[in-house]
């Protein structure tokens, strides 16, 4: 199964996020795209990156199942397999405290870290699972 990871590619912090799931992603099951690009404007998707209400959205392509929040977050970490997976006892939390934290986060997100004037270039590791 594979999933494709779309962000905010005008977001430092969901740049570092992506960076940090790279790493995590030992079995390269994930590819990512921003939701700025041309697969993320065919889906349909480009305003969930919105300044104030921005979010994720994880896409499993086998069934083509979005999932955005909350929920995104867990399916990511069904993605990412073991030790991650265990994340997924999150899911006895009610769906609207979930999302209401990743709301929070996200709402915050560029004043955690800032938006980028310039597009930082993916190292390599990233780039060769970068889709447009």
């Amino acid at each position: 199964m594979n999933w494709v990871l779309f962000f905010d590619g005008d977001c430092a912090f969901c740049s570092a996020s992506v960076r940090w799931v790279v790493r995590l992603d030992k079995r390269r099951r994930i590819s990512f795209a921003p939701l700025q690009g041309e697969l993320a404007g065919k889906l349909g998707l480009a305003g969930h990156a919105a300044e104030t209400s921005g979010t994720m959205v994880l896409l499993r392509e086998s069934d083509g199942v979005l999932f955005t929040r909350g929920d995104a977050l867990l399916e990511l970490a069904r993605a990412l397999g073991w030790p991650w997976r265990l994340a997924r006892v999150a899911v006895i939390i009610p769906r609207r405290w979930r999302d209401g934290i990743y709301q929070f986060i996200a709402n915050h997100r560029r004043a955690l870290s800032g938006k980028t004037s310039a597009c930082q270039l993916p190292d390599a590791r990233l780039a060769e699972r970068l889709r447009r």
